[in-house]
């Protein structure tokens, strides 16, 4: 049985842990405002510049000339799997649950015999996936520095791909990050970057109408296609910042009341201890004095 000492200094450690959570999460909180209001404004540009390369895409794709990041390689060999997570712990399941779809998708490709390679965003990410797949490792973009997340850091992460698709080292990358939902519930995500999605033409909002494009398909998505990507990888970077701040705030507010909880029952422990304490030195006490 712990000692009184021993109890009171396991309280005041939990009530100090209590302080700190409860401080991040007002923390998480002020900034998850500012994260979901950048993410939710990137998203209308991100969809529309989706529906345009899809119009624009849909009319090259099946040309002899079309750009090599709508057409691709012509092969399904090698495959990039960008992990986009956090620097930072202390946000509940938000960096493991990005990882584990990167996790299964590249279980999935080496056992179709395909060849993986690993580009990581974010220190969590590259932490836990070094265990299993250090030698598919071939990049790291590092984000320690930036406290807030720019386009800048997306062009960054973005030109590295590119390069590396340039000088052929992978077929297709995909990206993987949380989507925010809100608070409490972040959508593990994986996106294909290259070679391009183009989303199937919807006959419902389509009004028939034929455009001629000046300069030509192929010249324009030359020019968009590398934007796109720079704008997807951003969207990611944006959509993981909320959702990081979320998943943040929510692990505090639970470790909150986990250490509340706690510090009753170490309380109730410590004055049941006291109070056997004291009646025993009593029963002693009486038993002296009646013994005189």
């Amino acid at each position: 049985m712990p000692s009184l000492k021993d109890l009171k200094n396991r309280i005041s450690s939990v009530k100090s842990t209590r302080k700190i959570t409860s401080a991040m999460k007002m923390v998480a909180a002020a900034k998850l405002r500012r994260a979901q209001n950048a993410a939710e404004a990137a998203r209308p540009y991100a969809e529309g510049m989706e529906k345009v390369l899809g119009n624009i895409a849909r009319a090259a794709k099946d040309s002899p000339s079309a750009p090599k990041l709508l057409a691709g390689t012509g092969k399904d060999a090698v495959h990039l799997l960008i992990v986009a997570t956090a620097e930072r712990g202390l946000c509940g399941g938000f960096n493991s649950s990005i990882v584990k779809l990167a996790r299964e998708q590249a279980r999935a490709l080496q056992a179709a015999g395909k060849t993986v390679k690993i580009l990581t965003i974010g220190r969590k990410g590259r932490e836990q996936l070094l265990r299993d797949y250090r030698e598919n490792m071939v990049g790291h973009v590092d984000l320690s520095d930036a406290r807030t997340i720019g386009y800048g850091n997306a062009l960054s992460a973005a030109q590295d791909v590119l390069a590396r698709f340039d000088a052929g080292e992978f077929d297709v990358a995909t990206i993987f990050y949380n989507r925010f939902q809100s608070v409490i519930s972040q959508i593990p995500t994986a996106t294909r970057l290259i070679p391009a999605e183009v989303p199937a033409e919807d006959d419902a909002a389509s009004d028939g109408s034929v455009y001629e494009y000046e300069p030509d398909e192929e010249e324009i998505l030359t020019e968009l296609l590398p934007r796109s990507v720079a704008t997807q990888v951003f969207r990611a970077l944006l959509e993981n910042a909320a959702s990081e701040q979320g998943a943040r705030m929510a692990a505090m507010d639970n470790a909150t009341r986990n250490a509340g909880e706690m510090i009753k029952k170490l309380t109730l422990e410590y004055n049941r201890t006291r109070q056997a304490a004291i009646t025993k030195e009593l029963i002693e006490i009486i038993s002296g004095a009646e013994a005189l």
